[in-house]
């Protein structure tokens, strides 16, 4: 079982989306394109911003990063030029 899960992921990126607003992160898929970006930004050399690292993996800190709100999923028309060569 995976903690947290898909869907308390997704309740926790989308939790500073006004009323009526479109959510950011609307599937499965998304966390997991949203979390697997971040977690090649940590293998590049980006430092993780969650404590209690010791043995997680860079997957695992991505995950806790965006269950934690350390990270800002922006909507794919926001992304910047660099961040879409990369995708």
């Amino acid at each position: 079982m995976l903690h947290p899960s898909y869907t308390d992921l997704i309740e926790a990126v989308n939790s500073d989306i006004e009323p009526g607003e479109q959510p950011v992160v609307q599937s499965r898929y998304s966390i997991v394109i949203a979390a697997s970006r971040r977690a090649r930004q940590i293998i590049s050399g980006e430092g993780p911003m969650v404590s209690q690292l010791a043995g997680k993996k860079p997957l695992s800190i991505a995950i806790d990063e965006l269950y934690h709100q350390k990270v800002k999923i922006l909507p794919e028309e926001e992304m910047t030029e660099e961040e879409e060569e990369n995708a």
